[in-house]
């Protein structure tokens, strides 16, 4: 009965999640998208200094969109947690954290405003931290740990920008505005954003994250944390387009991310890190659509990652669960006899994420490719984006190829359990969504339901990058052995590790961060500025009441020469000034 009543959490919050999103899409769809248009409500609770402070809130077709995916996606993952933290003690809690990072994304969706954007921007760094810590081990804490202190260096950089803000009387963003300071101001953000989507040099984090439950990863690598500072970035393009020196540096680190990304998932083993890779990867694609000045294209891949991401991280964990905690890649195989269900749809989602045509992965995919053929853009940052692009086919293969299709080397068959009904369920839903998500958005948002019109040649190079994962698999049952050793034998240590970002940033937020953060707080807010800070003014004051209850309080005579003392020598001091 206990249990049960444990269990009661996660589906009322589902069905709650599923409700929110329905409404969402229908009034989307019939109030938003039948005119095309968006409105924001503000509520103004003082004007002062010329500035008004208020709460804006907008609802357009975006925020609207963003939303309803971001409530089906917990839904489902509130869904699946019945059956996979079916043993969980504190489910409650556990429920209460997952409620808060929604409510903490839907406010960083809805409002436009840089200084209220820090309430939902500050609450999902915090509730991260809560959740990748969950399990309560040296290995999530060093996680968390990295998680947060990456997040804070975006939170510190979001306050700059605001303080530099203030000289425009104005914070609400998209509204491409230009004054003093605008191009700080610009890359404040853009670094700030870069932080929490984890770009280079700030990409350790991400992978660490995967320390967190299972659905925690899924909500987060899919729709939550990761896509903050995608959307952030998107929301004020229009500011940063009046500044191309700071979109030329985002579709270049974009760039970067992506082929680091991608050229790592190909030589990781663990089965949650490759698919962190991969979400690394593709918000390395997002950050260079927007670079190249494509940002509705951006969303609308964003939406449908969204999508076939948490379904694949949902098949990820139920294969993770019914095989008693294995997610090692050199281990896992066959499982399309032990668990076909869940492989099945593991191999959905990962053609999804390829790019398979009329999924929903291929018309955001398709878009952001033609888009970049169109565009004028260096023939270098072309080739890095097509092949970063080409890679995600063979990290979706090196996905299936070890789990689903390969030799198994783990235990006997009683390690192996059946997939509850839950999982199911919410795996269900997700993969209707990655079916005919990017289908059901191009067909009702005006925007991104046309094709940038690119020559014959354009159309096989797209053809050929999104099919050449392909290759990968001709040469890894072929020939593996040397292909690897002749060409990857000196450089697979530097491939999979990052391109050694976790020394890079890893190291350097965790270890020289908080190293010299102890020795600043120790000389610093314990030694001269206690001094001259809260002690040091407190012993003033002491001495100035002193000097005052003495001077009061000895006798009318004393204070009155003490009076004119000190009136003859204001009375000089304004003479000789």
């Amino acid at each position: 009965m206990k249990n049960k009543k444990n269990m009661s959490a996660p589906l009322l919050c589902s069905v709650f999640l599923f409700s929110v999103a329905l409404f969402l899409w229908v009034f989307g769809i019939y109030a938003i998208g039948s005119v095309s248009q968006g409105y924001m409500v503000e509520w103004q609770f003082l004007s002062m200094c010329g500035t008004d402070w208020s709460l804006p809130i907008i609802v357009d077709c975006i925020s609207l969109i963003f939303s309803c995916f971001v409530c089906l996606i917990s839904g489902s993952v509130s869904l699946f947690s019945v059956s996979y933290m079916e043993g969980e003690v504190f489910m409650r809690r556990f429920m209460l954290l997952i409620m808060a990072f929604v409510g903490s994304m839907n406010l960083l969706i809805f409002i436009p405003s840089l200084i209220t954007i820090l309430l939902g921007w500050d609450g999902l760094g915090i509730v991260s931290f809560a959740l990748v810590i969950y399990y309560q081990n040296k290995k999530s804490l060093a996680a968390g740990m990295l998680t947060v202190l990456a997040n804070r260096i975006g939170d510190a950089l979001l306050i700059l920008s605001i303080c530099f803000m203030v000289s425009w009387g104005e914070w609400r963003i998209g509204y491409g505005m230009v004054g003093d300071f605008s191009l700080l101001v610009c890359f404040l953000v853009v670094i700030g954003a870069m932080t929490k989507s984890a770009q280079i040099p700030f990409s350790a984090w991400l992978p660490a994250a995967m320390a967190a439950p299972t659905p925690v990863s899924a909500l987060v690598h899919s729709s939550t944390l990761v896509t903050a500072g995608v959307y952030l970035v998107i929301r004020f393009y229009s500011t940063l387009v009046e500044a191309q020196e700071v979109l030329w540096f985002l579709s270049k680190m974009g760039a970067l991310t992506l082929l680091m990304a991608g050229l790592s998932a190909c030589f990781e083993v663990d089965l949650k890190k490759i698919i962190a890779l991969s979400t690394l990867s593709q918000l390395g694609l997002m950050m260079f659509t927007v670079g190249v000045g494509f940002p509705i294209i951006a969303v609308f891949h964003l939406f449908t990652h969204a999508l076939f991401k948490a379904l694949l991280f949902l098949c990820a964990g139920s294969i993770i669960h019914s095989t008693a905690d294995t997610q090692d890649g050199r281990i896992l195989g066959n499982l399309n006899y032990l668990l076909p269900f869940s492989s099945s749809c593991l191999v959905l989602s990962s053609v999804a994420l390829c790019g398979m045509p009329f999924l929903s992965g291929f018309y955001s995919k398709d878009l952001i490719l033609e888009g970049v053929f169109s565009s004028f853009n260096g023939s270098l940052e072309v080739f890095v984006m097509l092949m970063g692009a080409g890679l995600s086919l063979v990290y979706s293969l090196r996905i299936l190829l070890m789990g689903v299709f390969g030799q198994s080397f783990g235990g006997g068959l009683f390690t192996y359990s059946v997939e509850s009904g839950y999982t199911v369920l919410s795996v269900i839903i997700l993969s209707i969504g990655a079916i005919m998500g990017g289908w059901l958005l191009q067909s009702i948002w005006v925007s991104v339901s046309g094709f940038s019109l690119v020559g014959v040649f354009g159309k096989a190079v797209i053809g050929i990058v999104t099919f050449f994962g392909l290759f990968y698999w001709i040469i890894s049952f072929l020939l593996v052995e040397t292909f690897s050793k002749k060409f990857f034998s000196k450089l697979s240590r530097f491939l999979s590790s990052m391109w050694f970002m976790n020394t890079v940033s890893g190291s350097f937020l965790a270890g020289v961060g908080l190293k010299y953060g102890g020795l600043m707080h120790l000389h610093l807010d314990l030694g001269w500025m206690e001094v001259f800070g809260g002690q040091g003014v407190f012993k003033a004051l002491e001495s100035g009441i002193s000097l005052a209850y003495f001077a009061q309080g000895s006798g009318f005579l004393i204070y009155m020469r003490i009076f004119l003392v000190l009136l003859i020598l204001f009375l000089v001091g304004m003479w000789y000034s």
